[in-house]
């Protein structure tokens, strides 16, 4: 049971989002009209309470719960269920005001002022004890629901606090991370350096922007640090909650935020049941073209959707019009939303939820697209869109449970982000770690392979290919678990930049890529090189199998000493010319491929293509311009065609115009069509 959202099946994809009732209470003909719009809509949810602290306790110690079930016993009796979130993300001002150590304090150890949201210190046992109290309170008051589908955890937890409490728990933190051994610390963090060396943990400070920021081990910690108290606060809440409510069957999840820079996903999600994530896409933008932007937000689903490995995940914000943030909020044209929801749902989302239902008449977000806008009608192109949407969800409704099942993946980890984004040496405007991977990633799936995005510390079982992009941040752990992968038959590729550094930004002794996998690979990287972008090389790829051009090289290029690795690739100029910059070798029952040079994946079809055929990884032929998901439970079989192109384009029997999506429903794996689903949006 599982594999489900919700930890049981629902018999429907939930179709719904974020709903601010608290702010129409002195409106009940508009909350009464707002069922009836829910449901001529589809939508079959609503997320409740968000931001809702200062309605729930007006005053400390003054509780108010009763619109918050009456608005839940509505919505049930009309068929939706709720989805209830702790109000954690913004205090109210009374809170501040009698206990300031609750506000978080900045890199400069200064203290900010109430206001905003996330603007609270994890490590203050004040605030988490009015935490402990409202979540207690809430859990007790609609735990008990028939309507309550979920607990919804704070809202998009992001930033750092620098106070008091939160050094000395990073103190307390350090101890327990290197045994309570100083030295242990200074070795590791290499502090003989720059005479940076600690006598005590006491001496410790977090890498304020004033102060301490040169020790590589000290600024990788600190983000370690603060993703650990986030997630240890976030456990504060979900064990709340599971305790005091009178239900057990309620799963618990927090929103996450694509490609995220300040927590890494996979300790804060260690606590949540169910990955859930914020989904906004600058479409039609200058920069790319429409398909440029849908492959980006399916890489990012597939980024968040591998937190929790075989199962799916929640779709939990999106807008069907605009957002009030970026740069230029520009209208989704019509059509847009509904593929992109869909494609939300091929890969691997078992929802498609808004923030918010209803355009507030205020405030920061008043802009932000809604449902209903402030017109307060459905005589609208975006609520027909959505309701477009919502009739495809439920024609859909036998997808819930399937998961997207892959034999490649691509690696891709926080911490070495981190790590190569706070390193020296290279340039600091082409690292390009994220991007990089999904580079990969997008071209594995215009081959017809949706890979999985995993961590280096996650199990690679079930998969026959591995490719692992600039692996900078190597422990021996995941060394050992590459070279048993490679020697039970997998295929791996490493690139520029493997092994330079373990867990404590030390460097690995004895050659790059280090902790033993030089002997995998059959190279050693004495050198890296740095290109501007007026600097040119290629690579001219020597084995015929790839049936590949020469690739251009950018940024990046190694010089490497070959060992017994046989050279498929060389430099054709500078003064490594003829050098190796491609090579394989086989080892054990597998294959260690090595790419000492950036070269867009574009580049390496060819390429790519033999080393899925040699993993046994089968390419679907897809026509140019189609982007293709496939979700399975093992006897049922989802196809997802969507065509992102400007133009027609025929599958199969079918033709597919510009945003036009087919959907091919198989019984029994890859077995006949049952049935047959085409989608877009008539306005």
């Amino acid at each position: 049971m599982k594999n489900f959202v919700f930890d049981r099946p629902i018999g429907k994809l939930i179709h719904g989002g974020d709903y601010n009732p608290e702010q129409w209470l002195d409106r009940p003909d508009i909350l009464k009209a707002d069922i009836e719009y829910m449901k001529k809509a589809r939508i079959n949810e609503a997320t409740i309470g968000v931001f809702s602290w200062s309605v729930y306790e007006p005053r400390e110690g003054e509780f108010h719960f009763e619109w918050l079930i009456d608005v839940m016993d509505r919505l049930y009796e009309n068929g939706i269920y709720s989805i209830v979130a702790t109000p954690s993300g913004a205090r109210p001002a009374w809170m501040d005001l009698k206990y300031p150590e609750v506000m978080r304090t900045n890199g400069m150890g200064i203290r900010n002022r109430h206001g905003l949201r996330h603007n609270h210190c994890l490590s203050s046992e004040i605030y988490r004890n009015k935490v402990r109290l409202i979540d207690r309170k809430l859990a007790e008051c609609a735990g008990s629901h028939p309507g309550l589908l979920m607990w919804h955890i704070s809202n998009e937890y992001g930033g750092e606090c620098y106070c008091d409490n939160c050094k000395n728990r990073f103190r307390e933190y350090l101890k327990k991370r290197f045994g309570n051994d100083i030295e242990k610390l200074n070795h590791e963090w290499w502090t003989t350096f720059w005479s940076a060396r600690y006598e005590s943990f006491d001496e410790i400070e977090p890498p304020y922007e004033n102060g301490q920021t040169a020790i590589m081990g000290l600024n990788l910690e600190w983000k370690r640090f603060t993703s650990w108290n986030f997630a240890d606060f976030a456990k504060t809440e979900a064990d709340t909650l599971r305790q005091y409510s009178s239900r057990d069957d309620i799963p618990v999840t927090t929103n996450l935020m694509k490609q995220f820079y300040d927590i890494d996903y996979r300790v804060l999600t260690a606590q949540m049941d169910t990955i859930s994530w914020d989904s906004y896409p600058e479409f039609h933008n200058d920069r790319e073209t429409y398909a440029d932007t849908m492959l980006e937000s399916a890489f990012d689903n597939a980024l968040l959707r591998g937190l929790k490995r075989g199962r799916p995940f929640m779709l939990m914000e999106s807008t069907p019009g605009v957002v009030n943030w970026m740069d230029y909020n520009k209208l989704r044209r019509p059509g847009v939303h509904m593929q992109f929801s869909l494609q939300a749902i091929a890969s691997g989302s078992d929802t498609v939820q808004y923030f918010q239902f209803r355009k507030s008449r205020g405030a920061a977000e008043q802009f932000h697209g809604g449902v209903i806008g402030h017109d307060g009608t459905d005589g609208t192109r975006i609520f027909r869109e959505v309701a477009a949407t919502g009739e495809m969800l439920e024609e859909l409704a036998d997808v819930e449970g399937t998961v997207p099942v892959s034999k490649a993946a691509v690696l891709f980890d926080w911490d070495n982000w981190w790590a190569i984004d706070g390193s020296g040496g290279f340039a600091k405007t082409t690292r390009r770690y994220p991007q990089t991977c999904s580079e990969y990633w997008k071209k594995l799936l215009q081959l017809g392979v949706e890979a999985d995005i995993i961590s280096a510390n996650d199990p690679f079982d079930g998969y026959s290919l591995i490719i692992a992009p600039m692996l900078f941040l190597l422990r021996d752990e995941c060394a050992r678990r590459i070279r048993d992968f490679v020697s039970r038959g997998g295929i791996i590729l490493g690139t520029y930049m493997m092994g330079y550094i373990n867990e404590n930004c030390l460097c690995h002794l004895g050659g790059f890529p280090g902790a033993g996998l030089s002997e995998v690979f059959g190279i050693v990287s004495e050198e890296i090189d740095t290109l501007y972008p007026t600097d040119t090389n290629t690579v001219n790829i020597t084995d015929e199998r790839f049936r590949d051009s020469n690739w251009k090289v950018r940024d990046y290029a190694e010089v490497l000493k070959v060992g017994d690795a046989d050279v498929i690739g060389v430099y054709t100029d500078d003064y490594y010319k003829g050098g190796a910059a491609l090579t394989c070798k086989k080892y054990g029952s597998g294959a260690a491929y090595y790419q000492a040079a950036r070269s867009a994946p574009d580049e390496m079809e060819g390429f790519l293509k033999t080393l899925l055929k040699d993993a046994d990884i089968e390419c679907a032929d897809i026509p140019k311009g189609i982007e293709y998901h496939r979700r399975s439970d093992g006897d049922k079989v989802f196809e997802f065609y969507l065509n992102t192109s400007e133009g027609s384009i025929t599958v199969g029997d079918t033709t597919l115009a510009p945003k036009e999506s087919l959907v091919v429903a198989r019984g029994d794996g890859a077995g006949e069509t049952k049935k047959k689903y085409c989608f877009k949006y008539k306005s």
